[in-house]
């Protein structure tokens, strides 16, 4: 398993400020579209299958593999992204969190049935936080 974290800020200096109620809709935004947020061509496919008050469902082609997604929303706070299929297992959070408007990105996954420290595990890429 990995676990990689990182912290940005929202407002870099010399851009744009943004709202913490805006940074919010940019999340909800990458999580029903991750086209939006990804490299060109990088994830080719991505709609929304299933909803419900509490979490929705997205499945995804992303760097030609194909996922599916449990995504929860805790409105203004959290967005994590639960592996329920594909090549990776685990959860992927986004987070804001007030001091001077911070976005976390952080991640606990591994690679679906491969071994522990065995050669794609350890060369696994977390781009898709």
């Amino acid at each position: 398993m990995i676990y990689s974290t990182a912290t940005v800020p929202v407002n870099p200096e010399g851009e744009t400020p943004l709202t913490r109620a805006q940074a919010w809709q940019g999340l909800e935004r990458k999580a029903r579209d991750a086209r939006l947020f990804l490299p060109a061509g990088l994830c080719t496919r991505c709609d929304v299958v299933e909803e419900s008050p509490t979490h929705f469902v997205r499945e995804a082609t992303i760097a030609g593999l194909d996922l599916r997604e449990i995504i929860t929303l805790e409105p203004q706070g959290k967005v994590t992204f639960f592996q329920a299929t594909g090549p990776r297992e685990g959860a992927i959070v986004n987070e804001l969190f007030e001091d001077q408007l911070q976005l976390r990105f952080y991640c606990y996954i591994g690679l679906r049935g491969k071994q522990p420290n065995g050669r794609r595990s350890s060369a696994m890429s977390t781009s898709t936080i």
